[in-house]
């Protein structure tokens, strides 16, 4: 199997362990019964700051993973995989890795500087899928 579609399911192994983290801090906060319950309270107490910075840290992959997800698929689609597809999906895995503990244990500047190796992974994707 070819490294970047080993990325590929590395990075949706790691969205689900954000959710499962996510969600694991939720249900210690709220508890079990909101947990299986409808959910349906409007007041809830806020979230602690772990788990708001675990909910945020998803919310910020979903905002690229697609994109990194249709500029790989499409640079396949097209017979554009090489060593942009292959140092991008490194990048982009490697920097979302990076980034999540640091989000949830709330560092500033290197946090940043780990979501700009995963961004310069997917542009680097894109310009295979665009360019060749």
């Amino acid at each position: 199997m070819q490294i970047e579609f080993i990325m590929l399911g590395a990075i949706i192994v790691l969205a689900l362990v954000n959710i499962m983290w996510a969600a694991n801090g939720r249900t210690k906060q709220y508890g079990i019964a909101w947990n299986m319950g409808p959910r349906d309270e409007t007041a809830m107490p806020p979230l602690n700051p772990v788990t708001g910075r675990l909910l945020r840290a998803q919310a910020n992959l979903y905002e690229t993973l697609p994109l990194f997800i249709a500029a790989l698929l499409g640079a396949a689609a097209v017979g554009h995989l090489g060593w942009k597809t292959q140092a991008g999906a490194v990048l982009y895995f490697v920097g979302r890795l990076i980034y999540l503990p640091l989000y949830a244990a709330g560092v500033p500047k290197v946090r940043t500087l780990a979501w700009m190796v995963a961004m310069v992974g997917l542009l680097l994707t894109l310009w295979a899928l665009l360019f060749g």
